[in-house]
């Protein structure tokens, strides 16, 4: 989907035990139903055997994109993704019995949020973009209805649709320990684009735009530490200069220390 097209978003069933949730979920996001559009629609919200997916009616665009926790990529990382020596836990700070509660303010598809939450934190995740969100939601749910360690693991995710600046900004639950940020990188250069996600993404969300606003609120409300997601060679969000850095092949970690993790 191009930049200058407009986009069009519609929910849809692959088959009718499925029309009763396919409806109910576009009254909740004021969407329509594709059955509605005489000339259908850009992006689709579709319901199917394996839950809700994303994905595009435009020619030679990507396959689908829906959150599984249970198997497929997510499954083969939590019995062989490397545990606390992952980047992601040793960000947050996860080592030896110590499991911070994690706040992970840009939960986007779960996935940095499930790794956390697989080594034994408390993980709560924000995300203001509804359909992002509902795909997110739909992939909690399944992984809760699986039953065995993946549902211990969904227990232990909690999922907020909200706007995450607004909402550390008047935070009335305990202080977050931690907080993960990994905010939409803005440029639009092909290489940004490769990923599915990105590609689907990038019509509904846009970049982040406000990632300087999003990290004040985070060092306002985080007790021990903020942990900035960035492309390895992406520079570091305006603002306070990271105290730490932790840099992978393609990614990094920006680390803004405020006190011991213990």
């Amino acid at each position: 989907m191009t930049d200058d097209m407009p986009l069009t978003l519609a929910v849809n069933w692959r088959d009718s035990r499925f029309q009763v949730a396919a409806q109910a979920l576009a009254a909740r996001l004021q969407l329509p139903v594709l059955a509605d559009l005489p000339d259908g629609a850009g992006l689709l919200l579709e319901f199917d055997d394996d839950g809700l997916a994303l994905r595009s009616t435009e020619d030679g665009a990507p396959g689908a994109v829906r959150v599984d926790f249970v198997n497929g990529a997510m499954a083969h990382r939590r019995q062989f993704g490397g545990g606390a020596g992952q980047m992601v836990a040793r960000a947050v700070g996860i080592r030896g019995s110590i499991r911070p509660t994690v706040l992970d303010a840009t939960a986007g598809l779960g996935r940095d949020g499930f790794v956390i939450a697989s080594l034994g934190c408390e993980v709560t995740l924000l995300e203001r973009q509804p359909v992002i969100a509902a795909l997110l939601e739909d992939g909690l749910q399944r992984a809760r209805a699986a039953g065995g360690e993946v549902a211990e693991i969904a227990t232990r995710m909690h999922l907020v649709h909200c706007d995450a600046i607004a909402a550390m900004g008047d935070w009335q639950l305990e202080l977050p320990q931690v907080i993960h940020l990994d905010p939409m990188f803005p440029h639009r250069d092909k290489s940004a684009l490769v990923k599915k996600e990105m590609r689907l993404f990038r019509p509904l969300a846009g970049g982040d735009d406000d990632a300087p606003e999003l990290l004040a609120a985070a060092l306002q409300l985080a007790s021990h530490r903020v942990v900035v997601k960035r492309p390895r060679k992406a520079p570091a969000i305006a603002g306070q200069r990271p105290s730490a850095e932790m840099a992978g092949q393609s990614s990094r970690y920006d680390i803004y220390g405020k006190k011991k993790l213990e």
